[in-house]
């Protein structure tokens, strides 16, 4: 029974893998790394060669781009989001980053703003069986928002296939349990301080499932004493004014994330109100630092 501890790079961040085997380690952390990279290639929008590329490059053409099982999955999924949150998490939002530039200080003229709205819109992308459109040249799909924390179930899922009981899966900050380690209640995990990069902002022993965050901290402008957070509302183009960090338990990654990344889209207030009505052990910071939440 071998202990393994192994970091790498994967998605734009840190990410580490542990977990006890009787099996071949090398193996298993090869398996795993190639699961994230496969996902990373086929999803990123740095990529020239991904899928999302491929989909982008395509947009106002008239072109229909053929996908897959997997793919077709994770566009479902975008639109029950879409439905449940009406509106806020919206896929192809990302082209609202081509106005915002969160390393000035400036903010963007409001013409700016409205240039680039009509190419935002979940409601505009033409979805057929197992083929998709973007319709409007300069609309693109940025599955940022979802696509992490599917490779941190997928990358749990392979160490589950190679009879792995126990392990930590951590793609920045986006955790996925199998078991706990032996002798423990779980695995202890700090959720991260808005305001000092450094230092834990609470603590959780962490039960099997997943452990995702979101939060504006990291890209903000401050400006004329207001601060604009890097979360946008592709409702209307600007920051919303909400929760600075929210983090969620789940059974899988990719529903606390997604369930963190819509509270983050809300007004501090309703956030506040949808997170406890739904259902799952969560931790919201507002922008006086204070604590909220059944993990506070």
């Amino acid at each position: 029974m071998g202990r393994v501890d192994h970091s790498f790079k994967a998605m734009g961040g840190p990410a580490h893998l542990r977990f006890e085997t009787r099996g071949t380690a090398e193996a298993i952390v090869a398996a795993v790394v190639a699961e994230v990279e496969r996902l990373e290639q086929k999803y990123s929008r740095y990529r020239e060669d991904s899928l999302t590329s491929a989909i982008n490059r395509s947009a106002g053409s008239g072109e229909v781009i053929a996908v897959d099982e997997e793919t077709v999955g994770l566009l479902n999924y975008a639109d029950t989001l879409w439905r449940e949150s009406s509106g806020l998490f919206d896929l192809t939002s990302g082209v609202l980053r081509r106005v915002w530039d969160f390393k000035s200080a400036h903010l963007p003229e409001q013409s700016a703003i409205e240039a680039v709205m009509p190419l935002v819109g979940w409601a505009k992308v033409q979805r057929v069986e197992d083929t998709i459109a973007l319709p409007l040249e300069g609309m693109e799909l940025d599955f940022g928002g979802c696509v992490k924390e599917y490779a941190a179930d997928s990358a749990a899922a392979v160490l589950r296939q190679h009879g792995v009981a126990w392990a930590l899966v951590d793609l920045a900050g986006d955790m996925v349990a199998i078991g706990v380690p032996p002798g423990s209640d779980g695995w202890p995990v700090g959720i991260r301080h808005p305001g000092a990069k450094q230092h834990a902002i609470a603590h959780v022993t962490m039960p099997e499932g997943a452990l995702a965050s979101s939060g504006d901290y990291e890209r903000c402008l401050e400006i004329g004493g207001e601060r604009y957070g890097h979360i946008l509302s592709p409702l209307t183009g600007w920051p919303i004014r909400g929760l600075i960090a929210v983090s969620v338990l789940a059974p899988h990654c990719l529903v606390a994330g997604s369930s963190a990344t819509i509270a983050m889209l809300k007004p501090a207030e309703d956030a506040l109100l949808w997170l406890n009505e739904l259902g799952l052990p969560w931790l919201a910071v507002d922008d006086q630092l204070r604590c909220h939440g059944t993990l506070a």
